[in-house]
C-alpha cells in the first residue's frame, strides 16, 4: 500500500509507547485501513528504530497462536513479533521483579520458551522433528501493552505495534536430549498449567492451546517466516516465545504471580510486580 506512510506509522507508535498513551487509532481502522505486507514493513522499521538506539534481536514471539481464529481474523498462519536483549531477562532461583512504571496497561501471559540450537526446517510438522532443532525449554512470562484504546485491534495493528511485547521473563531452562524427545512430543501436547495471584488460582490452560502444542506452533513460526520476504531468520541462539496458554491478566503493583505445570519438567516461575 504505497499511500501509506510506513516510517509515519513506526515513529507514532514509538512515541505513543514512550508517552504511555493508549488512544492512538488503529492502523487497520484509518481511511484506507493497512493489509499484513504494510504491518510488518511497519515491524521491520520498528527493528531498524532499535538497532540505531543499541539494541539487539534475540528471537521472535508468537501472537494468534490459535487456528480457530484464524479464519474470522483473516489470517493463513499466526502472527509474530520481535524481542530484544532489553525486553528479555531471566528468573533467579525461579522468581524475579518486574516494574511497570513505564507501561500503559500491561497485561502477563504464561508461555513456553523455546532456545533453538540451530534454525527449525520450513514445513515441519512433526513435533519431534521440531525438537531437534531445541536447545531447551522453560516456562515464561511474557508481558504486554498496548496503545490502542481499551486493547481493541486487529492482527495488522498487533503486528504494527511491536507484536504487543513489552518483556518476557524466562525462566529456569530444562535441556531437550535427543532420547527424552518422544515424550516430550506427548508432554507439551497434554501438560496443564496453572497460573496464580499470590494463593489465588486466576486461570488455568493446557499446551494445547498454543496450536495444539507449543511444538507445532514453533514449526508453524518457522515456516510462516521462511515464506516472508525480510523477516528474522531463526537460528542457533534465538528465543521463541511460543504463545500464550491462559487468557492474558491485568498487572498492577503489589501483586505476586506465580505458573506451575503439571505433566512438563519445567520449573515454576514466579514474579513480583512494582510500580
Amino acid at each position: 500500500m504505497s499511500s501509506i506512510d510506513i516510517k509515519a506509522i513506526a515513529d507514532e507508535l514509538i512515541a505513543a509507547r514512550a508517552a504511555r498513551r493508549a488512544d492512538v487509532i488503529p492502523p487497520s481502522a484509518r481511511a484506507g485501513g493497512i493489509d499484513l505486507d504494510t504491518a510488518y514493513a511497519v515491524e521491520r522499521e520498528l527493528i531498524q528504530s532499535r538497532r540505531e538506539a543499541g539494541q539487539s534481536i534475540v528471537g521472535l514471539k508468537v501472537g494468534y497462536a490459535n487456528r480457530a481464529m484464524w479464519r474470522a481474523l483473516k489470517l493463513d498462519t499466526l502472527a509474530w513479533a520481535t524481542m530484544y536483549n532489553d525486553t528479555v531477562q531471566f528468573a533467579v532461583n525461579d522468581a524475579a521483579e518486574l516494574s511497570i512504571a513505564r507501561l500503559t496497561a500491561p497485561k502477563l501471559e504464561p508461555e513456553i520458551v523455546f532456545k533453538l540450537k540451530r534454525a527449525v526446517e520450513s514445513g515441519l510438522e512433526d513435533p519431534a522433528a521440531v525438537l531437534a532443532a531445541v536447545d531447551w525449554i522453560a516456562l515464561g512470562f511474557e508481558v504486554i501493552d498496548c496503545v490502542y484504546q481499551d486493547w481493541k485491534f486487529q492482527p495488522v495493528d498487533f503486528v504494527a505495534s511491536f507484536g504487543l511485547h513489552a518483556g518476557l521473563i524466562v525462566g529456569a531452562p530444562h535441556q531437550v536430549e535427543a532420547d527424552e524427545i518422544p515424550l516430550l512430543v506427548e508432554q507439551l501436547a497434554s501438560f496443564k498449567v496453572s497460573l496464580f495471584n499470590g494463593e489465588e488460582r486466576i486461570a488455568e490452560g493446557a499446551g494445547k492451546n498454543s496450536l495444539k502444542s507449543p511444538a507445532l506452533c514453533l514449526g508453524e513460526l518457522a515456516t510462516a517466516v521462511a515464506r516472508r520476504s525480510g523477516a528474522h531468520t531463526l537460528g542457533a541462539g534465538d528465543l521463541v516465545s511460543s504463545g500464550t496458554l491462559t487468557e492474558a491478566q491485568f498487572l498492577s503493583p503489589g501483586q505476586r504471580w506465580r505458573a506451575v505445570t503439571e505433566g512438563l519438567p519445567v520449573s515454576p516461575i514466579s514474579i513480583s510486580i512494582v510500580g
